[in-house]
C-alpha cells in the first residue's frame, strides 16, 4: 500500500461527513411549543407531561416505576439514599468511570471503595469484589460502561450472598441489555444520565428506574423537596430538594425515547461491525464483545491503542490524526478517580468518613493501564452508516501506513 498523505498533513481528509448530535425535527420543537404556549412549564401540581414520561420510560426499561430528576448525578445520589445507605457505610465502585459515580456516595456521607476494572471489558471485575467487602459494605454500584454490560449474574450473585443492594450506574446504558433485560432493571434500582453528550438527551436530566414500591416513594419524596403524596405542599417529611425537570424537558425526553430503540439498534450492529473491522489491525483492541450483552448501546467505542503497532506513534498523535481524518474520538479519562484531588487531599466536607480512609495508596493496575492506552470514539458516530465504519478503519489503516 502506497503512503498517502495524512489530513493533519495536509492531505485529503478520510471521511468528510458531520456526525451531528443531537437528533431532533419538528416532533420536538412542536412539543415544546406546545408546552411553551401552555404557560405549564414547571410547576410542581402540574407536571403532566413529565408523568407520562416517566410512565412511558419505566414501560420501556421494563420496571415499575421511574423517577425523573434534574441530572444523572442527582439520580444516583437520591437512589443510594432512597436505598437506606447510612453514613460511614461503605460502596464499591470502579475507578474508570465518571466522578458522580464515586462523589455521590461521599455526599450520602459514606465511603466509595475502588474495585479495579477488566482489562477486556472496561467494567468491574467480579474477580475482585469479595476482595473488597467488609463489614460495613452495604451496596455495589456497576458501571456499564460505554455502554456494554457488566457481568450482572456474578455481581448479583456476590451481592446476594452478602446481602448487598445494587444499584446500576446505566448513564451510558440508554437501551442496552444483558441476556433480555434492559440494564438498570437487573438491580434495586438503575440510574440513568441525559446530559447532552448521552445516547438520549434533553441537554441535562436523569431518572432512576426501579420495582420497589418503597425506593420509588422515597426517590420521589426526595426529588420534590420532601413532600409525599398524602401531605399538604408545605409538609416536608424528608431531607430533600427540588430536583424536578420542566414540562419541556419531559416531552423532549417522551419525543427522544420515540427514537432511543432504532437509534440504539443501529449503534449495536455499527459497533460490533466496526470491532470486526478493528481486532485484526495491529495495535488495535476493541473491548470483548457477546460476553452476556444483547445489545451494546455504545455511548463510547472503546479499544486500546498500542503505538508499537503504529512504528512508535505516541496516542495523542494518533488521536489528533484520527479527529483529522474525520473520526469524531478522544483520549478518555486521564487517570483513575482516586487519584483525584477529592480523594488524594480527602476534600469531602462530611462527618461520617472514618479518618483511617486513606486513598494515597489505592492501586487499580488495570484502570492505571488503560488510562494510559484508551481511545474513545463517540456515539453519535455509531449513527453512520455501514460505510462509515469501512472509514474509520480504512483512516486507521491509513495513520498506520504512514507510521510503518
Amino acid at each position: 500500500m502506497s503512503k498517502e498523505l495524512l489530513a493533519l498533513n495536509g492531505g485529503s481528509k478520510s471521511i468528510n461527513k458531520n456526525f451531528d448530535w443531537p437528533i431532533f425535527d419538528e416532533n420536538e420543537i412542536n412539543a415544546v411549543e406546545e408546552v411553551l404556549r401552555s404557560g405549564n412549564w414547571g410547576s410542581p401540581n402540574c407536571q403532566d407531561k413529565v408523568a407520562a414520561f416517566e410512565r412511558a420510560y419505566a414501560e420501556f426499561c421494563g420496571t415499575k416505576y421511574a423517577v425523573s430528576c434534574v441530572n444523572g448525578s442527582v439520580s444516583l445520589r437520591i437512589a443510594l439514599i432512597a436505598s437506606g445507605i447510612q453514613p460511614g457505610d461503605e460502596v464499591i465502585v470502579p475507578p474508570y468511570t465518571f466522578i458522580a459515580t464515586a462523589s455521590t456516595v461521599i455526599e450520602c456521607n459514606a465511603v466509595p471503595v475502588f474495585v479495579d476494572i477488566s482489562l477486556d471489558t472496561f467494567n468491574m471485575d467480579p474477580d475482585k469484589i469479595e476482595a473488597a467487602i467488609t463489614p460495613r459494605t452495604k451496596a455495589i454500584v456497576p458501571v456499564h460502561f460505554g455502554g456494554l454490560a457488566c457481568d450482572m449474574d456474578r455481581i448479583l450473585s456476590i451481592a446476594e450472598k452478602h446481602g448487598l443492594t445494587v444499584i446500576e450506574d446505566a448513564a451510558h446504558a440508554h437501551g442496552a441489555a444483558y441476556k433480555g433485560k434492559m440494564l438498570g432493571s437487573l438491580g434495586k434500582a438503575g440510574s440513568f444520565s441525559f446530559q447532552s453528550s448521552k445516547n438520549m438527551t434533553s441537554g441535562e436530566g436523569g431518572v432512576v428506574v426501579t420495582n420497589d414500591e418503597k425506593m420509588y416513594k422515597m426517590m420521589s419524596s426526595l426529588r420534590n423537596v420532601g413532600r409525599e403524596e398524602h401531605g399538604q405542599w408545605y409538609d416536608h417529611f424528608n431531607a430533600g430538594c427540588n430536583y424536578r425537570i420542566t414540562q419541556m424537558q419531559a416531552v423532549l425526553l417522551s419525543e427522544q425515547l420515540k427514537r432511543l430503540e432504532s437509534q440504539t439498534q443501529k449503534r449495536h450492529n455499527n459497533g460490533n461491525y466496526l470491532a470486526g473491522l478493528l481486532e485484526n489491525i495491529e495495535g488495535i483492541t476493541p473491548l470483548k464483545r457477546n460476553i452476556g450483552e444483547t445489545i451494546n448501546s455504545y455511548h463510547l467505542f472503546i479499544f486500546r491503542y498500542d503505538p508499537a503497532g503504529f512504528g512508535g506513534l505516541s496516542r495523542d498523535e494518533f488521536v489528533a490524526h484520527l479527529n483529522a481524518e474525520g473520526v469524531p474520538c478522544i483520549k478518555g479519562y486521564p487517570y483513575p478517580l482516586y487519584k483525584q484531588p477529592l480523594f488524594q487531599e480527602k476534600r469531602f466536607m462530611c462527618y461520617a468518613i472514618p479518618a483511617e480512609v486513606d486513598y494515597t495508596n489505592v492501586s487499580c493496575p488495570v484502570a492505571e493501564q488503560v488510562c494510559n492506552e484508551s481511545v474513545w470514539i463517540l456515539q453519535n458516530a455509531l449513527l453512520g452508516e455501514k460505510e462509515d465504519m469501512d472509514a474509520f478503519a480504512e483512516a486507521i489503516l491509513k495513520i498506520q501506513n504512514a507510521y510503518r
